[in-house]
């Protein structure tokens, strides 16, 4: 949980959303994951779960997390993504 809220609040800095609502969307996603019943859930689909989730509250935060998430090397890698 510590890894995935750090994640989630670094791209959320600076942006109008409160604190709140981040952490209901931590929950969301926490609730999610354990809801499949597994004792490991590989790291592709929490990021992909996190960034689908990200991207309904904030574009902005969507880009930033998916730019660390998928290692984006350049501008290209970025547009595609957008």
């Amino acid at each position: 949980r510590e890894k995935l809220s750090s994640g989630i609040n670094r791209a959320f800095e600076k942006r109008p959303v409160s604190k709140e609502k981040i952490d209901n969307l931590i929950n969301e996603i926490e609730e999610q994951l354990r809801k499949k019943g597994k004792k490991e859930i590989k790291t592709s689909i929490i990021g992909e779960l996190v960034m689908k989730k990200i991207k309904k509250v904030d574009n902005v935060a969507y880009i930033r997390f998916a730019s660390v998430y998928r290692d984006f090397q350049d501008i290209k890698d970025e547009r595609k993504e957008i």
